[in-house]
């Protein structure tokens, strides 16, 4: 009998499923904590998935 396996959720292309990443921003805060920000791949907008196609509709007139 066959098991039933979902359909394996399409990685970005562009981030290889890595969307979002820390950038060190050099030197340290008062507390000692290294300063970073947060960088979100701009192709999947920090999901990690290609987006699925928008099926356009026609509209009748």
């Amino acid at each position: 009998m066959s098991q039933h396996h979902p359909t394996p959720a399409q990685v970005c292309p562009n981030c290889d499923g890595f969307p979002a990443v820390r950038v060190s921003l050099g030197g340290r805060d008062r507390t000692g904590a290294l300063r970073t920000i947060t960088a979100h791949c701009p192709a999947c907008h920090g999901i990690g998935l290609r987006r699925p196609a928008v099926a356009h509709q026609q509209v009748n007139a």
